[in-house]
């Protein structure tokens, strides 16, 4: 039986991205996921929690990133819930990519992809919750 939803969570540590891309290939291979699109989900999901795990949190304490990701009418779609720091990915503007590198602010490439990778980003803040849930169509 196909698992329509996968929920885990995930220490607010860089040795956790191990057990983000185990559960992502569980999720695409029982979803029959094309191999590009597991590749777009693992790098979404990867600079998301990188950046959740590096600018989040203001103390060094362990926290839990809580992640689900379920597949709904020919629509995969991801939910991040963290405890950090406020952050909307959604309002961040986009970087200047036309000057030459060495002109450019640094920052801000990495949430650009993830909007241009994904069909619809919804931010919202519940308590002292982030939540992020992101949708991408699957043909």
């Amino acid at each position: 039986m196909i698992q329509a939803k996968i929920s885990f969570e995930l220490k607010n540590n860089f040795c956790e991205l191990g057990l983000l891309c185990r559960n992502l290939e569980q999720f695409g291979k029982s979803h029959g996921l094309s191999k590009k699109c597991k590749i777009d989900l693992n790098l979404v999901l990867e600079e998301l929690l990188t950046n959740i795990i590096s600018h989040g949190y203001a103390d060094e304490g362990e926290h839990f990133i809580q992640i689900t990701i379920s597949y709904e009418n020919g629509m995969l779609v991801v939910c991040i819930k963290d405890d950090g720091i406020p952050f909307n990915p959604v309002t961040e503007e986009a970087p200047d990519i036309k000057s030459p590198l060495e002109e450019r602010e640094i920052g801000g490439l990495g949430i650009h992809l993830i909007k241009q990778l994904m069909d619809d980003i919804v931010y919202e803040r519940v308590g002292n919750r982030n939540i992020l849930t992101l949708k991408k169509r699957i043909a």
